[in-house]
């Protein structure tokens, strides 16, 4: 049972069993071949052996495909969501095990979790046999060899650290800026600041690897490498921005080879293939940038074809091309030792302290003399202005004397004292030898004619920092490489920081080496102009400078066509995980899986870099984009160890969160030492993929830990927040909406949800709330659709917040539960919004209106506010733009200031921007109107409130009959639902008949008592109700004091508490009518409901009577604190 095996698809259902056990039963079902789906094998067979025979034997149905066991697969859709899915043995995961049955006696007691959670012995089988190996791209020739339906079995991943890690992270890191520049770089730094330039960039790479080795070993990293570690650590966000950084870096490194491989050509190999060629000296520069451009694009398209045709061809010549990186090394190290014995020749011709280009002279004398006669030498001619003697000759060449300084004076010469120190200068500066003596100072602006050996760009310490640290990058090649690997857990760690050491110390022995080996004034010499145009490094390599030039040459084209490989694979890796909608296309390539589409796009980008054309621009592109991807790694690994979160358990133990924060501090250091403008740019990028993945990208949960972060924030913010209630400068409504679904789980009333965002403006909290009237084991699955249909409203509205569905025994609990219990610590509701019981009257039910009275009651105990939207299907939508109108505010009694903050917060949304605000006050008879308009005018002020005020007065009016009788009518209604047992049609029909009498309750004032509901048939509009009602109203002010000593007999027994009340409303509901009927939204005090609950219909109707004849009301019910302050 120990042994580890593979499966392998076979033709026909044949069984494949493992090493030293035999065939399973055959099959006796019919179930299809040997499969372990069938249920009725022979009973003579072990559970063990039977077990066995499941395991290892897979017949897909359709022959042709390859499924191994843990198949990880990157296809975006085929699990839906896009995630890059694992099959994991673990829980939950019985797609392939679902014909398996389970006839064990000695396990009965667990038979029935078989279908969800596998035997002990099922899932350590499986993860015996887990593969990180992912189904790649197939090579043109290997498709065509896998002829019918036989397949080549999954090979098991056998590389180790040497060749998996340790040699793939050599040569990437050691390559173009080596060869190329890093004289250079000795020269003009000096060997202590070289030193501390290799020091700075080798810190950053090992403590980056330090915290890449603890998340490369924390679980198995399937292949992706950098980028998968990166985003499963990070999240999507980062994840995303942080990989395509990575793969612009990684394209641009192309640039940056391809470059080097040109520059190595047209200047070191064959110099004579330039296209353009500088007729004077002044234009050399630009005449070598063309050439780049010319030749580095075709270049280019050449390595494109290459890559596009057969990659395999590639991997195979990079043993190739890393052996030309190892044999030049070697070849300087030899050079080294041989120069301590014997130096190599190779001259520098000095004009006082002034190297000389020597390209159009053969020896560095002025004159020479031939059968006794004096003549001038080809150097003469370049200063003079003809062979003569007595020709006029540039003034500094005739006062000082030309010399030979040897340029490989060796490591025994005592040279490197001198190249201690640095030689910065400008664009053009003459590269001198201080030492020699030098007479006069020469004529600057003839200078730049004359064949001296100049600065080509401007020099700095930063500058060359930023051009170095490209030569230590290429540490994820390693990583990159993990489903290649035996042991990937082992390897990427040893490996990769071996290969750091290794390299860091070839770079700081190169440093010394060429610092005490080679004369400075050719250490500066950027190209070997003073060597007559040999590569500088080459002059100190044994057995010939041809070594170092064909090795750098080889390598740089070996690393160019590496890159081209590697980053089409790592964007379309990203385009696959569906994070980044835009680069979904990127995603497909050749039917073997080749990204054609993302080579295109590489191809693209790494021409801006070879336009650009100098070597020097390039490497602080690339160095900023690898510095970042660098500082994520960091910050992932000091995340993951700072938060201790449970599956944090890397095997690599050498790692700490102090290392991994000055990895990243010093990886964000060197991004504004390389280039300050660089590094914003490369920001502004990465932040604008971070903004643009989180608004449009794809939902993941990868379990990154920046949500743990966000877990550990928010549990740290809501801890702090329950310690004291917010100050009123603090307040705003945190919305708890209670939504009502219909018989499909389908939202009734949408547009509370759009009076929510606009009410919000996306800040504050947000709960959308649903009650289910049922137990949860029966209604789970409505449940959660309502969940879902509440959600897909919400996103619709663009309603930022949370869905909380219950499921209770009655709604009445639901909804009390819902608000005491939604919300989490200091992070709770406020305030309830709830939609106006519209149909209440009509309602079967009474238990509906019943409820909402109750729900009022339980907000006023809780101490929340309310919001009771009336016709809230008329409200605005998100998209609406309202006209310029009004929000009325009736401010009767004072709430808070509720009234007064909701328009404020309204008119912030672009829906209610143009509408002015208007608050209305109401004076009784004993109130100074005028003073009291003064004071809220004041009071306005103080708020910073800009609003219309105005004050209405209500004078104390005898008591219409219209009144009484609509109080009459209520209080008949009620006792007879109370008091008659009714069926329920005939119910409907009674209610229906005492509706129409209220109606048309006004023009029935003089009739006979006895005039009953079945003589009504009149059918009224809301204009006649209007007119009839205020003509009436009239009639009743003239004859007020007839009507009190004329009450009919019904009157006397009416309970006059209710008689008041139903005047207030009548009374409130004609003034708000008259000052608001046009405006775009009345808001009004909500009265509280009764102390005695016989009254809750009354109740209704009172509230009913209130708002008729509005558009849209929202009822406002303070919840007892102040929310809004005059103080700053």
């Amino acid at each position: 049972m120990g042994e580890r095996f593979l499966v392998v698809p076979v033709d026909g259902g044949v069984g494949v069993a493992r090493d030293g056990e035999h065939d399973p039963a055959p099959d006796t079902g019919g179930g299809g071949g040997g499969g372990g789906s069938s249920s009725s094998s022979s009973e003579g067979v072990t559970v063990e052996e039977k077990e066995a025979g499941e395991d290892s034997v897979f017949e897909p149905q359709d022959p042709n495909a390859v499924v191994p066991i843990l198949e990880y697969n990157r296809e975006p859709n085929k699990y839906g969501d896009g995630v890059p899915k694992e099959n994991s043995p673990f829980i939950n995961n019985t797609d392939n095990d679902k014909g398996n049955s389970y006839d064990g006696t000695n396990m009965a007691l667990f038979e029935e979790e078989m279908d969800s959670n596998p035997m002990v012995s099922s899932l350590l089988n499986k993860l015996a046999n887990y593969t990180n190996l992912t189904q790649g791209a197939q090579e043109h020739e290997e498709a065509d060899d896998d002829e019918g339906p036989k397949k080549k079995a999954v090979k098991s991943p056998q590389m180790g650290t040497f060749m998996g890690v340790y040699l793939p992270c050599l040569q990437n890191i050691l390559g173009v800026i080596l060869f190329l520049r890093l004289t250079w770089i000795v020269g003009t730094a000096g060997i202590l600041e070289s030193l501390a330039i290799v020091c700075l960039c080798c810190s950053c790479t090992m403590l980056t690897a330090i915290s890449m080795s603890a998340i490369a070993t924390n679980g198995v990293v399937p292949a992706g490498g950098s980028y998968y570690m990166i985003s499963r650590s990070l999240g999507p966000e980062f994840g995303g921005a942080v990989g395509l950084c990575f793969y612009l870096g990684t394209t641009f490194a192309g640039s940056m080879y391809i470059l080097g491989t040109i520059e190595i050509l047209l200047t070191y190999i064959v110099p004579k293939a330039a296209i353009f060629v500088a007729e004077r000296k002044e234009d050399e520069v630009n005449a070598l940038l063309n050439n780049m451009r010319v030749y580095g694009t075709c270049c280019l398209a050449l390595m494109s074809v290459v890559v596009f045709v057969g990659v395999k061809y590639v991997n195979k010549l990079a043993l190739v091309f890393l052996a030309c990186v190892i044999l030049s090394i070697f070849a300087i190290y030899a050079g080294v030792i041989k120069s301590i014995f014997e130096p190599p020749d190779f001259p520098v011709c000095m004009l006082g302290n002034r190297t000389l280009q020597n390209h159009n002279f053969d020896s560095c004398l002025k004159t020479v003399v031939i059968d006794n006669v004096t003549v001038t030498t080809k150097l003469w001619k370049l200063f003079c202005d003809g062979p003569e003697l007595n020709a006029t000759c540039n003034d500094y060449f005739v006062q000082n004397n030309v010399t030979e300084v040897q340029g490989i004076p060796g490591l025994a010469s005592g040279v490197i004292s001198e190249n201690l120190w640095s030689e910065y200068g400008p664009l053009g500066m003459l590269v001198e030898n201080k030492k020699l003596p030098s007479l006069g100072e020469g004529d600057s602006a003839q200078d730049i004619y004359m064949p001296y050996v100049v600065n080509d760009i401007t020099t700095f310490f930063t500058l060359l920092v930023g051009i170095y640290f490209p030569s230590v990058t290429g540490i994820m090649a390693g990583s990159n490489r993990s489903g290649d690997l035996r042991d990937a857990q082992k390897s990427i760690p040893i490996g990769t920081i071996l290969a750091i050491a290794t390299t860091s110390f070839i770079y700081v022995t190169c440093v010394i080496l060429f610092g005490g080996c080679i004369e400075g004034v050719l250490l500066r010499d950027k190209f070997g102009d003073a060597v007559k145009g040999n590569l500088v490094i080459g002059t100190l390599s044994w057995p010939s400078p041809w070594v170092i030039v064909i090795g750098s040459f080889f390598s740089c084209c070996g690393a160019g066509l590496q890159s081209l490989t590697g980053a089409p694979r790592l964007l379309q890796a990203i385009a696959r995980d569906g994070i980044v909608p835009f680069l979904q296309v990127f995603g497909h390539g050749k039917a073997n899986g080749e990204p054609t589409w993302a080579l295109l796009l590489t191809a693209g980008i790494c021409e801006i870099g070879i336009l650009i054309a100098s070597l020097d621009a390039v490497a602080p592109i690339l160095s900023m984009f690898f510095l970042m991807c660098y500082l994520f790694v960091n910050l992932a690994c000091a995340v993951q160890t700072l938060l201790r979160t449970p599956n944090w358990r890397p095997r690599f133990k050498y790692y700490h969160w102090a290392l991994s924060f000055l990895g990243m501090s010093l990886c964000l250091a060197l991004m504004f030492i390389c280039s300050w403008y660089y590094a914003i740019v490369a920001m502004a990028i990465a932040t604008c993929i971070y903004k643009y993945i989180e608004y449009r990208g794809a939902e993941k949960e990868w379990g990154d830990g920046i949500r743990g972060l966000s877990l550990n924030a928010a549990r740290y913010a809501l801890i702090r927040l329950e310690e004291a209630p917010p100050h009123t400068k603090n307040w705003r409504p945190q919305l708890l909406v209670l939504l009502n679904v219909d018989s499909d789980q389908g939202v009734k009333h949408p547009r509370l949800l759009s009076l929510t965002t606009q009410l919000k403006a996306g800040k504050g909290l947000t709960i959308a709330g649903n009650v289910l009237e049922g137990t949860y084991l029966t209604r789970d699955a409505e449940a959660k659709r309502a969940e879902q249909n509440i959600k897909s409203a919400m996103s619709a509205e663009r309603t930022k917040g949370f869905c909380h569905v219950v499921v209770s025994s009655n709604l009445r609990d639901g909804v009390s539960h819902l608000i005491q219990s939604a919300g989490l610590g200091g992070m709770k509701h406020n305030t309830v919004l709830m939609a106006w019981p519209g149909n209440w009257r009509q309602s079967n039910d009474h238990q509906s209106w019943k409820n909402f009275i109750e729900t009022v009651r339980e907000t006023t105990a809780t101490h929340h506010a309310l919001l009771v939207a009336k016709n809230v299907d008329s409200f605005p939508t998100n998209q609406e733009r309202l006209a310029e109108g009004t929000i009325d505010v009736w401010w009767v009694v004072h709430d808070g200031g509720m009234l007064m903050l909701l328009p404020f917060l309204l008119r912030q949304h672009k829906v209610w921007r143009k509408c002015k605000m208007r608050i209305f006050t109401v004076a009784q008879m004993d109130d100074n109107s005028i003073q009291m308009k003064k004071d809220l005018q004041v009071f306005l002020y103080h708020l910073r409130l800009d609003a219309e005020v105005e004050v209405v007065e209500m004078h104390d009016n005898d008591i219409s009959a219209f009144t009484y009788e609509k109080t009459l009518v209520m209080e008949q209604r009620s006792q007879m639902l109370k008091q008659m047992q009714l069926s329920r049609t005939e119910r409907e029909r009674e209610a229906q008949l005492i509706h129409d009498r209220n109606t048309a309750s006004h023009a029935a004032i003089n009739d006979k008592a006895g005039a009953g509901p079945d003589r009504v048939h009149m059918t009224w509009t809301k204009d006649k109700l209007f007119t009839e009602r205020n003509r009436n109203r009239e009639y009743n002010a003239n004859v007020a004091v007839r009507d009190m000593f004329n009450m009919k007999p019904e009157w006397e027994s009416l309970n006059q508490s209710n008689v008041r009340r139903m005047h207030t409303a009548v009374k409130m509901n004609e003034v708000v009518v008259n000052k608001s009927q046009g405006a775009h939204l009345v808001l009004l005090n909500m009265p509280g409901p009764p102390r005695n609950r016989g009254g809750d219909e009354n109740y209704m109707e009172f509230l009913e009577v209130l708002l008729e004849g509005l558009n849209r009301v929202l009822l406002v019910r303070g919840g007892g604190r102040e929310v809004i302050t005059i103080y700053s």
